[in-house]
């Protein structure tokens, strides 16, 4: 029996914006290139994206022997868990594409595999170049045998090429300023707040090295109604939490819904407000007066108790936030955090002053987005929705 690999992938620039999709169907036995397919699909987002190119590479395998057994290898963990049948599909975009790719071929034919995204250049590519082509952009290539080689060959030259020709643009861009017109997908993170907890609707200081309190009642409500709204969007692929309590129990409701694993990332973690947490501002400034003053005048003071200044949560933040954007380039990541590390991730962004963070109001369960470039300029596109919560 004959076996196929299919590399896919797709993309979307601006999730949802103008999207394209690539796959590449090989000779599992000999590593010969048999077909590659590519096709621009209007504004749609990453995730259908996804799933076209898979259904594309599929129906391409089939055409060449509908007998064939196939191995599926995609970047995308979503696609990959979920046409495995370890992860639930609830969008209502992707039920239909994912029916429909199961159905090409009979069942336990076909088997999934993730890998990391350098190893999925040539799909990459195609759905690239059906997005830098736009509505002109359908083809399906069947290379000769004994241009295989040279043709991959070729095309990782000219990959290359341009991606040196992009990087040299970028460099030529000042900054901060308008970016070029197109720099390609960026890594969005969408940053959600928590639920309330007991302690919220108080006002009370509550950071990292305090009780760690759960979601109260009403805390578990606006989880619910923010992971609704996320569903409707359907531009979420990726999942961090904080390792706290509350932010994990926020996006425990989110993953829930959407189907995608939580992954705990520790610099999302809320400042420790040290001898502060658990008390209101007005206990803290009677008690501790001139530390509060302090902390209120300057970034590096830390809270009484040797909590943590908000320079060192920047400093955090900044590292966290660059190891994020490097991983999920292209990506629309949902950040489950806190007050602070929001803020901060705003505050960076905008090239804004410390004190700024005083200035911003962010609610229990809001929602606040950053994209991020590959010029390294930052956009602010949300800061503090909570349209989401309303009856």
């Amino acid at each position: 029996m004959r076996e196929f690999i299919v590399e896919a992938d797709g993309g979307s620039r601006g999730n949802p914006g103008p999207a394209g999709y690539g796959c590449v169907v090989l000779d599992a036995a000999t590593g010969e290139t048999l077909v590659e397919t590519y096709e621009y699909l209007g504004v749609v987002t990453n995730n259908v994206a996804e799933y076209r190119g898979l259904l594309a590479g599929l129906r391409a395998a089939h055409d060449l022997d509908p007998s064939a057994t196939v191995h599926v290898r995609m970047d995308s963990k979503l696609v990959v868990e979920q046409m495995s049948g370890r992860w639930k599909i609830k969008h209502p975009d992707m039920k239909p594409l994912a029916l429909e790719a199961g159905r090409v071929f009979p069942p336990g034919r076909v088997t999934y595999e993730w890998i990391p995204r350098e190893q999925n250049k040539r799909a990459d590519r195609l759905a690239n170049e059906a997005m830098d082509s736009g509505a002109s952009a359908s083809s399906v290539r069947q290379p000769s045998p004994a241009a295989g080689a040279e043709a991959v060959a070729d095309a990782e030259a000219v990959g290359a090429a341009k991606a040196e020709a992009d990087v040299r643009a970028a460099k030529a861009v000042a900054a901060p300023g308008w970016a070029p017109a197109d720099m390609g997908a960026p890594a969005t993170f969408v940053l959600l707040r928590h639920g309330e907890t007991p302690l919220t609707p108080q006002k009370r200081f509550s950071g990292s090295g305090g009780t760690d309190p759960s979601l109260s009642a009403v805390g578990r409500e606006q989880a619910e109604r923010a992971a609704e709204a996320l569903a409707r969007r359907g531009t979420i692929q990726h999942i961090l939490a904080s390792p706290l309590t509350r932010t994990r129990q926020t996006a425990a409701a989110v993953a829930e819904r959407l189907g995608i694993e939580v992954t705990i990332e520790d610099g999302l973690i809320e400042t420790d407000f040290g001898a502060w947490e658990g008390l209101t501002f007005g206990e803290v400034r009677e008690r501790y007066p001139d530390d509060l003053n302090t902390w209120l005048s300057d970034p590096e003071a830390e809270p009484t108790g040797g909590g943590e200044s908000f320079a060192a949560t920047a400093t955090r933040i900044a590292v966290t936030r660059d190891k994020l954007v490097a991983a999920y380039a292209g990506r629309t990541v949902l950040l489950v955090t806190h007050v602070t590390p929001i803020k901060t991730f705003v505050r960076l962004a905008l090239g804004a002053p410390p004190e700024s963070l005083f200035r911003m109001e962010l609610s229990a369960a809001s929602m606040s987005a950053v994209a991020y470039y590959a010029d390294g300029n930052a956009s602010v596109r949300l800061l503090n929705d909570t349209s989401h919560l309303r009856p």
